[in-house]
């Protein structure tokens, strides 16, 4: 009897970490490569065996057949992957906003390390990235996330297997989402710089001795810098307020489809 005991805790532990651990390799943050892979693997450990005894109504039989356990874990760990690709993607709206604005500042050849694209990136991008993720964990956000992987078992039931045609419907529409947000956070700066290059334009036509390089750029770059000193904290609360709508659009989900849940 003990060992039967013994057995169902540990498939049940590995079904939750499959899922829980998949996830937390990709979430901002606590997915990122600054985060030791020791320091993700224990608080991957820690929630998944926490969380155990509370989803053990949602977790099916031990299957018999090794092959049935594969396919179960292949699941669990397709779902966690999804989890943990959303926030990444709703992140995506700052790189978006970072990318385009360095573009019309003309310092997109400025590069820096970004924490949530793990790779270099605009200097604006890294530097948008950095305050949504610190702001992120100074409010608590992130406790969202794990509450949508906790409660993403009412939505997607180990037994029944992922639904990947409504995954990649729900994933592809938030991708548009995200750009198109990217897109209107940087409205004003893409106004600025239309204004701007028309009237170098035509200042130009009108003084061509006028070395408009080297009058126009440094313009161009205090023009947008100043821009972005009065706009980034409405940016930053407006990115915040779709992030944190986006998470709970998962959490309490009670059995709906994607489609009809979001």
């Amino acid at each position: 009897m003990l060992s039967q005991l013994i057995n169902l805790n540990l498939f049940a532990f590995l079904l939750v970490f499959s899922r829980i651990g998949a996830a937390f390799t990709l979430l901002p943050g606590i997915g990122s490569k600054q985060v030791t892979m020791p320091a993700r693997l224990v608080f991957a450990l820690a929630v998944s065996f926490v969380m155990t005894p509370a989803l053990m109504e949602f977790l099916p039989a031990e299957p018999v057949a090794m092959s049935a356990l594969v396919l179960l874990l292949a699941s669990e760990i397709t779902i966690g992957v999804f989890l943990g690709v959303i926030p990444r993607i709703f992140m995506s709206a700052l790189q978006t906003t970072g990318t385009i604005m360095a573009m019309l500042a003309s310092l997109s050849t400025m590069f820096a390390p970004d924490p949530i694209a793990e790779q270099q990136s605009s200097a604006l991008s890294a530097y948008l990235g950095l305050i949504a993720i610190t702001l992120v964990f100074v409010t608590n956000t992130h406790h969202l996330m794990i509450m949508a992987i906790v409660d993403s078992y009412n939505l997607f039931t180990p037994a029944d297997g992922p639904p990947i045609g409504d995954m990649a419907d729900y994933l592809a529409r938030q991708v548009s989402s995200s750009f198109r947000l990217g897109v209107q956070l940087s409205a004003p700066f893409i106004l600025a710089g239309l204004v701007y290059n028309l009237a170098i334009g035509i200042m130009g036509r009108l003084m061509p001795q006028l070395p408009i390089f080297f009058v126009g750029m440094p313009i161009q770059i205090g023009l947008q810098i100043y821009l972005l000193a009065i706009s980034v904290s409405s940016i930053i609360l407006v990115f915040m307020r779709y992030y944190t709508d986006g998470l709970q659009a998962l959490v309490g989900v009670q059995g709906l489809s994607l489609g009809q849940g979001f």
